[in-house]
């Protein structure tokens, strides 16, 4: 498929609400269905909102068909890919912030979280385990790799996406408003900068999409966002407002901007392995 037809839904989630988080994400669905997205992309966490602490264990899922609420949104994956964030709890309750990725009935992708802030504001290592794998996967669109939030503050989590074979990188994030610049929040700032980065330097798409609203004295800003291979800003979401963004992306643009500039071609997998390996063990 040469064309891909992305929503980005930024969306206000109700803290602990898994079901009534639920009826909004099947709505906005239903929306995106009717203008005919091929994939949805919801903010981390999107089903339980981010403040949880000890309500995680309450709020976990298994990301499987005998999990009501995956039952219910892998019935809606089958003519709409879906991308939303939950909190996961494994065969050994352990609690994870992860990210599913569905399609055609099935669940195709989970992502946990690699990279939990514990600082400033911040509080997740106290409550969540981290992720242990970075892998990009296969879709009907192409290959994708998909990280959440904290992740993608670490050039490394991208780079070894992009070695794995992404094309397209999809970004969720609760992100709170912090900083204040002349413009707009510094946060805000911070991620576009980097978002529009990563598109260029790594010559792949880069769809971001972040959560919107108040929650325990939190103001996510919302501003979901899509870039193209060469950087440029497909489309943008509007700050602090719910909503559904549309944007298609031509992925012949990939082919395009490698031909230009074979950056994947000439990277050195092996230099670096070596490298990091002289690093770690010093």
């Amino acid at each position: 498929m040469k064309k891909l037809t992305l929503a980005l839904a930024q969306i206000n989630t109700k803290l602990g609400d898994v079901q009534a988080n639920l009826e909004k994400h099947l709505a906005l669905i239903a929306d995106a269905r009717q203008q005919g997205a091929d994939l949805l992309i919801f903010p981390e966490l999107s089903l339980t909102g981010y403040v949880l602490q000890d309500l995680a264990a309450t709020v976990a899922l298994h990301p499987n068909p005998a999990d009501p609420v995956f039952n219910r949104l892998l019935d809606e994956s089958k003519d709409i890919d879906i991308v939303f964030g939950f909190v996961e709890e494994d065969e050994r309750y352990r609690y994870f912030i992860s990210a599913a990725y569905l399609s055609q009935g099935k669940v195709l992708h989970i992502h946990r979280k690699v990279y939990l802030p514990t600082y400033g504001i911040f509080d997740e290592k106290r409550y969540f385990a981290a992720g242990e794998n970075l892998r990009a996967f296969d879709t009907r669109f192409g290959r994708m790799g998909l990280l959440i939030c904290e992740d993608f503050w670490h050039a490394s989590s991208p780079y070894t996406l992009w070695m794995d074979g992404a094309d397209l990188m999809l970004f969720t994030s609760a992100s709170p408003g912090r900083g204040v610049t002349e413009e707009i929040l510094g946060s805000a700032q911070w991620v576009e900068t980097v978002n529009r980065t990563y598109a260029g330097l790594f010559t792949t798409f880069v769809a971001h999409t972040n959560r919107v609203g108040f929650e325990d004295g939190l103001s996510f800003w919302g501003g979901a966002t899509v870039y193209d291979p060469d950087g440029k800003l497909i489309a943008k979401a509007p700050y602090n407002e719910e909503g559904l963004t549309v944007a298609e992306l031509d992925l012949n643009q990939i082919r395009r901007t490698r031909m230009r500039l074979p950056v994947l071609r000439d990277e050195r997998a092996d230099l670096v392995i070596k490298e990091l390996r002289r690093i770690a063990e010093k």
